[in-house]
């Protein structure tokens, strides 16, 4: 294993590590070295992994990472064990400083990546880090002298489990803080921080924070509003010009969404049927891959919705209305675009029956690739957009609530080849099957009150809410729509969704866009094949809207059409 060394700006980054840096991205980045990060354990709490923090730990590197539930975003860096990283300040003008001299560039451990997955053990720490007493470090003295310099008097925090003998007494810089053992008969208010530390006191563990000081911080750790990484000086790169992301996604209704940029008060709308290809790579940038691969597996429940209607329709508008239900993708990543597997889901006989369908399953899929239908992955954004030939959006909600906001018109493009007709929101909640596949993508619907149970509105539904208040409000919104309840609930009941039977992790199932009108089935449980991981999710569909639902009752995508 190669010795991971770093230089730190205090309050900003720990080498690579920069907080505000998003979980998708670190865990991308830490997966491309397996040499220097050979095992990565990911701790979440599994019964509300979105709105809980979520801690990374690099034990073979004396490193662990907790990122913020909602926005999964970095706040706290935590140097655990000394010995296992290099750390270096380099002040401008000034020759480089090491924090302690690595003993070798080298350091035995395994080299084999591996991901777990367990509860959060602490997930709101008093503390920077827990202590380590094994660990070996630099002394107070050599960050007092020659590290960092003089600073205030540190805070002493006694140990929840031995509040007479035992505590922590922990001094910052701003952004940096170390963390010492020291007995409770050691501590006294009125003495200073040098007649607390002996010169040869070392520390057990130190963090890197945004604040002044780690009792300032911890106020607002997980909260705060984090400058954008390409604003910090020492690590901006100047030949990046890609667009700020996209923080928040307000979901309207009738195929309008308002995207907002962080760190500004810029947004732009994305209409479906509407918005063009030239848009939206105005606005976002070129995706990060295409994917062109199509899967019928759910072909019979669009002939299902289509033999729902009320009138029995000829054979033009039964075609025209299949059009019109276009497919829905919610696991289309290019990560295994090659895959191939057979899309009737029978074992290939022999007769002349099957290969009258395997002839016509080869001509839908021409079709698909003459008409150019394709996602677009923004996987670094949060979401994927389908690119298909102009389709009406779906229709806007009863009691649509503006406030104050400006819808844009539409002006349909039939002349168009292709423009955006759908778009797949995903969560990245950990412990889910596609988990770190994409960024965390937030959204909020501002139309649907939340808490209706409550008595009153608490503000907009959003990708924290569970799902069983979105559902609540969703049939409170669409109810005058149906003949009766019954009716209601048998076209928004779930249908199990299963990932791990597929041929592979970016194997897909299509999912019908005018979904609600088909029924589905009763919602399962499943696992994929080493356990590690929730495979089976539930889908529900409103109109407009498909959820998938994993059985803690969180979101883990939705797909907007």
């Amino acid at each position: 294993m190669s010795l991971f060394s770093a230089q730190l700006h205090p309050g900003r980054a720990l080498g690579f590590l920069v907080l505000g840096a998003s979980l998708h991205d670190i865990l991308t980045r830490l997966k491309a070295e397996p040499q220097r990060f050979p095992k990565l354990d990911v701790y979440y709490t599994p019964s509300d992994p979105v709105r809980e923090p979520v801690m990374v730990g690099l034990p073979a590197n004396g490193l662990r990472l907790r990122f913020d539930g909602p926005e999964q975003r970095l706040r706290l860096i935590e140097v655990t064990d000394f010995s296992r990283t290099h750390i270096f300040l380099k002040p401008a003008n000034d020759k480089e400083r090491d924090l302690v001299r690595p003993a070798s560039t080298s350091a035995s451990a395994s080299t084999s990546t591996s991901t777990s997955t367990s509860p959060n053990p602490n997930p709101n720490p008093a503390s920077p880090a827990s202590p380590h007493p094994d660990t070996a470090g630099p002394t107070f003295r050599h960050i007092y002298q020659r590290f960092l310099g003089p600073t205030y008097d540190g805070e002493f925090i006694p140990d929840a489990d031995d509040r007479d003998s035992a505590g922590l007494y922990v001094l910052s810089y701003p952004g940096v803080a170390f963390t010492f053992t020291m007995k409770r008969d050691n501590y006294a208010p009125s003495k200073d921080v040098v007649s607390l530390l002996s010169s040869s006191a070392v520390p057990t563990s130190m963090a890197v924070f945004s604040g002044d000081s780690w009792a300032q911080a911890r106020e607002t750790m997980w909260t705060e509003v984090l400058p954008s990484i390409k604003m910090t000086a020492p690590l901006a790169k100047s030949k990046d010009v890609c667009p700020d992301e996209v923080s928040l996604v307000r979901i309207y209704g009738g195929g309008k969404l308002q995207l907002f940029r962080r760190w500004t008060n810029n947004s732009f709308w994305l209409v479906l049927g509407d918005t063009t290809p030239q848009q939206l790579v105005a606005e976002l940038g070129p995706p990060d891959a295409i994917y062109r691969k199509n899967d019928q597996r759910m072909y019979i429940h669009k002939l299902r919705a289509a033999s729902n209607t009320v009138a029995r329709p000829d054979g033009q508008d039964l075609a025209r209305q299949l059009d019109n239900l276009d497919l829905t993708d919610t696991d289309q990543s290019s990560h295994a675009a090659s895959d191939e597997y057979d899309s009737h889901g029978g074992g290939g006989g022999g007769d002349d029956d099957d290969d009258d369908d395997d002839d016509e399953a080869v001509e839908d899929d021409a079709a698909v690739d003459a008409s150019g239908e394709c996602f677009w992955n923004y996987f670094y954004m949060g979401f994927d957009i389908l690119m298909s030939p102009p389709t009406a959006p779906s229709r806007p909600p009863p009691t649509q609530q503006k406030d104050g906001v400006k819808l844009p018109d539409v002006q349909f493009k039939a002349w168009n080849p292709l423009v955006a007709t759908k778009i797949i929101l995903h969560a990245n909640v950990p412990g889910s099957y596609p988990f770190n596949r994409h960024r965390r993508c937030r959204w909020e619907i501002p139309y649907l009150p939340e808490g209706l149970g409550d008595g009153g509105k608490k503000g907009s539904v959003n990708s924290e809410t569970p799902f069983a208040e979105i559902e609540e409000s969703l049939r409170d919104e669409w109810k005058s729509i149906y003949a009766s309840e019954d009716e209601a609930r048998q076209r928004q009941r779930g249908m199990v969704l299963n990932r791990g039977w597929g041929d592979s992790p970016g194997s897909s199932c299509e999912l019908l866009g005018g979904w609600e009108e088909s029924g589905g089935a009763t919602p399962g449980v499943g696992r994929k094949a080493d356990g590690s991981e929730d495979s089976t999710t539930t889908l529900y569909g409103f109109p407009g809207l498909v959820f998938e639902v994993l059985k803690n009752g969180n979101v883990s995508a939705v797909t907007v059409f």
